[in-house]
């Protein structure tokens, strides 16, 4: 009996590393800080984070109307990249008088649904199935295809958006309820709802720059969404158009959202 093309997961394209870092002040612990030391410090050592050695980038948000103060982006090559990073960051004075309020890893990633199912229905059509060598063969040539694609570069190895202050970040997950079971639905279907939550995406060209990182395996919540705008009430309208896709009425689960706009080390710095 040939399997049926449905309950599998689609093949992923990975690029950084990436994590969110969420604090907030012990004012207790600042008032006794020698302040002026500890801020010529982070402001070296958060500069170098920003543009590292090795690749990637790091931000500084200072949060507006959070329950926390400042929240801090790192995106690197690989996971001991942010290692490094996170301790870094854990040795500078002005961090003890921060304390983390949330912490969110995960990697970029573009997901290959429309390519996974399209295998899949070739697999049961010539009497093979997910996984074999033919399909493994044919999946790593849409995945190196893919991968080099401009479009997909972008969304595995993001730049900063300049003209884009304005950040907006959540993690996200599928439901599994009985009657909305994400990972129960067919590939086909799966990449049908995806193409039509896409296109609305695609509609903020311009408006909105999207970074999307799979946190399977990693946290709690299964992807983590940042978005960059110049003008902030965009990250309200594209959340509320996508929350009216089919795939998000039915079968995604948001977290907590935090909001702020970049500034550099040295502007934040001078802030406190």
């Amino acid at each position: 009996m040939t399997e049926e093309p449905r309950a599998h997961p689609p093949e992923t394209t990975e690029g950084w590393y990436v994590f969110h870092h969420v604090l907030s002040w012990d004012r207790q612990a600042l008032h006794v800080l020698d302040l002026g030391h500890a801020k010529q410090a982070a402001e070296r050592e958060l500069t170098a984070l920003a543009t590292p050695s090795e690749g990637g980038w790091s931000a500084v948000v200072p949060l507006i109307g959070s329950r926390a103060d400042v929240m801090l982006i790192h995106f690197r090559p690989t996971l001991d990249d942010i290692g490094v990073a996170q301790d870094a960051v854990k040795k500078l004075a002005l961090f003890d008088a921060l304390r983390t309020e949330y912490t969110f890893l995960s990697v970029t990633e573009a997901g290959l649904y429309h390519a996974s199912a399209d295998l899949a229905k070739e697999a049961v059509a010539r009497g093979g199935s997910v996984g074999d060598e033919a399909y493994r063969t044919a999946m790593s040539a849409r995945v190196e295809k893919e991968r080099a694609s401009s479009h997909v570069q972008r969304r595995l190895f993001p730049t900063q958006p300049d003209d884009m202050p304005y950040v907006c970040f959540y993690p996200m997950s599928k439901r599994r309820a009985v009657g909305q079971n994400w990972y129960a639905l067919s590939l086909e279907e799966r990449s049908r709802l995806m193409m039509t939550h896409g296109m609305t995406g695609r509609g903020y060209a311009g408006r909105i720059v999207q970074v999307i990182s799979g946190a399977i395996g990693f946290d709690a919540w299964e992807w983590g969404v940042t978005l960059f705008a110049t003008d902030p009430l965009q990250f309200k309208k594209i959340v509320t158009d996508m929350r009216f896709d089919e795939v998000s009425a039915n079968y995604a689960d948001f977290g907590e959202f935090f909001v702020g706009k970049r500034r550099s080390a040295a502007e934040w710095v001078a802030s406190l």
